[in-house]
């Protein structure tokens, strides 16, 4: 085992102390500049003592070796799901509320699978709650934890990551498909120089989260001039 191998000590003590079940949060997408924020969900209601061989965070991980984990994870965890939150509603009510909003709709879809989640224990990755003013009346019945780098020492968050990593890398993958120009095939929507330069050029899509793009100085085009947004 290395320092990069995560383990289920937190999920078994959780057990232990009586939470009904272990479910890992983490996000992806949050510093993209296309696309939705996504929230995975890993369900564990039991002390599993096999993790599947090579589950790490998702961004340690190539492209290739996620894919390869994902039926894997999905099928290990007793639950799963992955809720979205889109780039309007980004724009409209700000990245921390979209992951709120995204993590209740994968709420909804747990619920949606028959899962009643009462007595839940969320370990979230990070250390600040956004989850719980999101879910309503779900949050009476669950507690919320969080874990700076749960998503590299906790397995069932480096399980939710894993699918929520390839969740929205596929639906940006079908996005590129449809315009090519911004290479989100291999930017997935955050930022690099030739995703700008795409915007530059045609401007941006219909997936862009157009406050999170660079605005325009005043100072452009004014000879011996330079600004930064």
């Amino acid at each position: 085992m290395t320092v990069a191998d995560p383990t289920l000590v937190l999920e078994r003590r959780l057990l232990r102390e009586g939470a009904s079940m272990v479910i890992g949060v983490d996000e992806v997408g949050r510093g993209a500049i296309a696309g939705p924020v996504a929230i995975g969900l890993s369900v564990l209601d039991v002390p599993r003592r096999l993790i599947p061989e090579g589950l790490r965070d998702s961004k340690m991980l190539s492209e290739k070796r996620r894919e390869e984990l994902q039926p894997r994870v999905a099928e290990w965890s007793a639950h799963w799901a992955v809720g979205l939150a889109s780039n309007e509603e980004v724009d409209a009510i700000g990245i921390i509320a979209s992951l709120g909003l995204a993590g209740a709709r994968a709420l909804e879809a747990l619920a949606a699978q028959g899962l009643d989640v009462s007595g839940a224990v969320l370990v979230l990755d990070g250390s600040h709650d956004y989850l719980t003013p999101a879910i309503g009346a779900v949050a009476g019945r669950v507690r919320v934890t969080t874990r700076v780098k749960a998503d590299r020492d906790c397995a069932s968050v480096a399980a939710a990551s894993v699918l929520a990593k390839v969740h929205r890398d596929r639906m940006m993958i079908e996005a590129h498909d449809r315009l090519p120009d911004y290479r989100w095939v291999d930017n997935k929507g955050y930022a690099s120089a030739e995703h700008y330069a795409a915007v530059d050029r045609i401007g941006p899509s219909e997936l862009h989260r157009w406050s999170w793009l660079r605005q325009p100085s005043l100072l452009d085009g004014l000879d011996g001039l330079s600004a930064t947004a």
